[in-house]
């Protein structure tokens, strides 16, 4: 019953250490699309993120005994730093059982609020996993992220604040991770204000309540993108899940609206930005994502006139990470526009490109002559150009037609990811290597983790390319190169299955095969 829901979330014990945080307009975006926006600021919490509010609902109202034996958790981030906090606040042992992968930026966070930090394991499984045994074993108490009542209890809080602070809601859009935010916040507006829709937003990459929904059980998924790290969640919690399905009190539907809206890495690059506009402040990834599933709702639905909020549920950003996304921002905002295209390897033939594109503004332009190709000869060259748009995707298509009518060869690269994050960093020229495959690698982002791909791939293949950037996130990503001919591609294969990391051939990558095949 939401009832229930209701009365756990008044009984809440949060205002102890966590603050009613402003919900602040955001008048560039109010203008920009035609309806009332406004941003529930909950990276201004003690621990800049709305995970305080459920690790200490729960903390505080253990027994005397259990807060004696102490507490235990699980977490790469927020949670981490909630549990720190509350432990702290209410001078109990705890132990922070973090992935030897997490920043150094976060583990040395959650130690100055107080966390013993244990590192164990490359994900987050591996951490939660370790961190049970040790709370069974030792008979510490285990505060899980998300799937525990009085967790979600505590989150629900923030709907509290919402009714108080703006009785004209339209809708409310709640990034999704396990669920325990979107569950509380939906199960208080289901049963206090019905009329409210609650929007669902998850990273396209980590879409398990979509999955969720879809089957109408509970999904796995095999792999979850970790560039939104707050959200990056395999499986959506049973217990939220459950909730999120409850019918409103007016019998109008569920809590969550059905259509849960994903976004690109792009788009939630291009939301940091709005909300750094909008007030200054830098918030994470998965702070920002309910920002970009608000517009991108917006616009799908037309919408006019509606009072918007957005919950910005986490400012704890690793600064490595800003030069990624404001590499990405341009093109989450539908303002910039990548392609490769073949232009004659003549002289004139620049000049001949940039009066095809009418005037538009050119933001990128790599090129590299063939030193096997005369200066006029009629062999096509390969460039990679970014170009500002005006009109969003509807002129990507016009700049392809307007190309493809003037006679050139024309790839459009804006959802490649291979070639915005390596392929623009590489283009130098051909290398002409023979039987060289292509690989994309992912791997826990750890001291020692290049070393390792190296050491078990051996001396038995030539390195052809290697191109690696970190970004301050959980996983590395590396291309590379290597020499494989037919009569040892199996052993390639046997080779990588061996290391263990996610290892995909991406041979015919049409960046690779245009730029340096």
């Amino acid at each position: 019953m939401l009832s229930h829901w209701v009365r756990a979330i008044l009984q809440a014990t949060v205002y102890d250490v966590a603050i009613q945080t402003p919900l602040d307009p955001a008048p560039k975006l109010t203008q920009r699309f035609g309806n009332d926006i406004r941003f529930k600021r909950e990276d201004l919490q003690p621990v800049f993120s709305f995970k305080l509010r459920g690790a200490y609902n729960r903390i505080s109202q253990l027994s005397d005994a259990q807060k004696a034996r102490g507490v235990i958790c699980a977490s790469a981030g927020n949670h981490a730093q909630g549990v720190a906090y509350s432990a702290q606040r209410l001078s109990l042992n705890n132990i922070i059982v973090m992935p030897t992968t997490t920043p150094d930026i976060k583990v040395d966070a959650v130690k100055a609020l107080g966390g013993h930090v244990d590192l164990f394991g490359d994900s987050f499984d591996d951490a939660n996993r370790y961190a049970m045994a040790r709370a069974e074993s030792e008979g510490l108490t285990f505060i899980p992220p998300y799937d525990d009542e009085l967790v979600i209890a505590g989150q629900g809080t923030i709907a509290l604040e919402l009714t108080q602070q703006w009785r004209d809601m339209d809708y409310v859009f709640v990034a999704v991770g396990g669920g325990g935010l979107i569950s509380g916040v939906a199960a208080f507006l289901g049963e206090v204000a019905p009329h409210v829709k609650v929007i669902a937003v998850e990273a396209s990459e980590a879409a398990s309540l979509k999955a969720a929904l879809e089957a109408d059980e509970r999904v796995r998924l095999p792999q979850v993108g970790l560039f939104a790290d707050g959200v990056a969640v395999a499986q959506i919690g049973k217990l939220p899940f459950d909730v999120v399905r409850m019918q409103k009190s007016d019998g109008s539907g569920a809590v969550v609206d059905p259509e849960v809206i994903t976004c690109t890495n792009d788009e939630v690059c291009a939301a940091v930005k709005d909300v750094f506009e909008e007030n200054r402040s830098i918030v994470e990834p998965a702070g920002a994502l309910a920002i970009a599933g608000m517009k991108k709702y917006i616009q799908a639905h037309h919408l006019k006139n509606k009072n918007c909020v957005g919950i910005i549920c986490g400012a704890n950003m690793n600064f490595d990470r800003l030069r990624y996304i404001a590499e990405r921002t341009e093109i989450g905002e539908k303002k910039e526009a990548i392609f490769a295209v073949t232009i004659p390897e003549q002289t004139g033939a620049f000049l001949n490109f940039c009066r095809s594109l009418q005037g538009r503004n050119i933001t990128e332009f790599n090129y590299r002559a063939d030193n096997r190709l005369s200066p006029d000869s009629m062999e096509p060259a390969a460039i990679f150009v970014g170009i500002a748009l005006k009109d969003g995707e509807n002129e990507r298509q016009t700049i392809s037609n307007q190309l493809a009518t003037d006679g050139y060869s024309a790839y459009d690269l804006t959802d490649d990811d291979i070639a915005k994050s390596h392929i623009r960093h590489l283009i130098g020229g051909h290398a002409h290597v023979d039987n060289e495959q292509l690989l994309k690698i992912t791997f826990p982002e750890r001291p020692g983790a290049l070393l390792s791909f190296l050491e078990k791939l051996g001396n038995d293949f030539n390195i052809t390319l290697f191109h690696y950037r970190n970004h301050g996130a959980a996983e590395g990503r590396v291309l590379v190169g290597l020499q494989a001919s037919d009569s040892n591609s199996r052993q390639l294969q046997d080779a990588l299955l061996d290391i263990g990391y996610q290892c995909t051939v991406i041979s015919d990558n049409i960046g690779y095969q245009l730029f340096l095949k």
